[in-house]
C-alpha cells in the first residue's frame, strides 16, 4: 500500500520534482493552456501568495504525485480562489481529488475569517475531462462561464495594421513602464466578467521573469502619451520544445476606456501577430470569454481564429458574511 505525506511547498529545491510532475500532466491530458512549468513559476513567485500555507504537496518516499496551488488574489470585495491542481496519472481515482479539494477549501475559509469577506472557490476543466468534471460536481461546483482556446495559422496571410491617425505603436523597455501599463490594463478590463485589478508589484514580478519577452508586450500611445491598448504576446519555448510545437500566445489584448470603436484592438492584435511571426511562431493562440460582453471572440474570427478548445469555469462558494 502506496504511503502519502502531505507537506508545505519548500521553493526552489521543489522545481524539478514539480517539473516532472506538470510534465507528466499535459502529456496525459494534452493539456496546453496554464499548464507549463514557467507559467507555475510565475504563479509560485506572485508577491501575494503565501508560500508556506497556500501551497501544498503530496509524495510517496520516491516522487511527488500532487500539487495543489490556490491562487488568491488581493481585493477589497469578495475574495476568488483559484484552485490549480496536478495529480500524476498513476494516482488518479485513488482520493486524492477529495483531499486536494478539502484542503483548498479549508484553506480558502480560513482566509474569508481573516478578511471577514465572503469567499468563492475557483478552478477550470477541460469540457472533456470527465473524471474532473464529476468529481467537481459531486463537490458542489457548479459551472459559471465558458472560454475558448482559439488558433489561428501564422501562415495565412495577416492583413497590415492600421492605427489612428498620430497613435504609436511601440513595446514596453522595462519595469519604468510597468505603473502605466498596469493603469491601462485594469482600465481595459474592468468591464469584463469577475475582474481583478492587477498590481504594479504582480506586474515587475512578471517581467523579472526569465521568459519575459518585452519586444512581443506591445502598446499603442495615442498622441498624448496615454497607452491606448496592448497586445501581450509570448511564445513559450519550454512548452513548444516539449510537444514539438512552435506557437506562440497572445496572453492579454485589450483597448483603454476612452480608446474604444477607434480600431485599436484589431490593429494592435494584427501587429501582434505580425510580431509573433517575425519572431518565428507557425501558429497564434489565445483564450477568451466566450461572452464576452466586448465582442472579442468576433473580433478573433474576423482574423482568422477559430476554437480548438473549450474551457469549463468552475465555482462554490464558501464563505457568507452576515450583517
Amino acid at each position: 500500500m502506496t504511503t502519502l505525506t502531505m507537506r508545505s511547498y519548500r521553493g526552489e529545491s521543489d522545481w524539478r520534482a514539480i517539473a516532472d510532475l506538470v510534465n507528466a500532466c499535459q502529456i496525459a491530458e494534452e493539456l496546453d493552456e496554464e499548464a507549463t512549468v514557467c507559467e507555475l513559476k510565475l504563479k509560485l513567485n506572485a508577491p501575494y501568495l503565501d508560500k508556506s500555507r497556500d501551497v501544498q504537496l503530496w509524495e510517496t518516499q520516491h516522487k511527488l504525485t500532487a500539487l495543489a496551488l490556490l491562487d488568491i488574489p488581493e481585493t477589497k470585495h469578495d475574495i476568488d480562489g483559484y484552485l490549480w491542481f496536478y495529480i500524476h496519472p498513476s494516482m488518479r481515482g485513488m482520493g486524492l481529488e477529495n483531499d486536494i479539494i478539502n484542503w483548498s477549501e479549508k484553506r480558502l475559509s480560513e482566509v474569508g475569517r481573516e478578511r471577514n469577506l465572503p469567499v468563492k472557490l475557483r478552478t477550470y476543466t477541460r469540457d472533456n475531462n470527465t473524471l474532473e468534471i464529476g468529481l467537481l460536481e459531486k463537490q458542489g461546483f457548479v459551472i459559471d462561464r465558458y472560454f475558448l482556446t482559439m488558433a489561428r495559422s501564422l501562415w495565412e496571410p495577416i492583413p497590415t495594421p492600421e492605427f489612428p491617425a498620430d497613435f504609436k505603436l511601440s513595446h514596453l523597455t522595462g519595469e519604468k513602464d510597468a505603473q502605466a501599463w498596469v493603469e491601462m490594463f485594469n482600465e481595459s478590463f474592468i468591464d469584463h466578467w469577475n475582474h481583478h485589478d492587477l498590481t504594479v508589484q504582480t506586474v515587475r514580478q512578471w517581467m523579472k521573469d526569465s521568459s519575459y519577452q518585452p519586444e512581443l508586450d506591445l502598446v499603442a500611445i495615442a498622441p498624448n502619451g496615454t497607452f491606448a491598448a496592448f497586445c501581450d504576446c509570448q511564445i513559450k519555448a519550454e512548452e513548444n520544445a516539449q510537444k514539438g510545437t512552435n506557437d506562440g500566445w497572445i496572453e492579454f489584448l485589450g483597448t483603454r476606456r476612452g480608446f474604444r470603436q477607434m480600431g485599436l484592438g484589431k490593429a494592435i492584435l494584427l501587429a501582434g501577430l505580425h510580431q509573433l511571426k517575425a519572431a518565428g511562431a507557425d501558429t497564434a493562440k489565445l483564450s477568451v470569454d466566450a461572452d464576452s460582453l466586448t465582442g472579442a471572440t468576433k473580433l478573433y474570427k474576423s482574423v482568422g481564429f477559430y476554437p480548438v478548445q473549450t474551457w469549463l469555469s468552475w465555482a462554490k462558494p464558501l464563505f457568507g458574511i452576515i450583517g
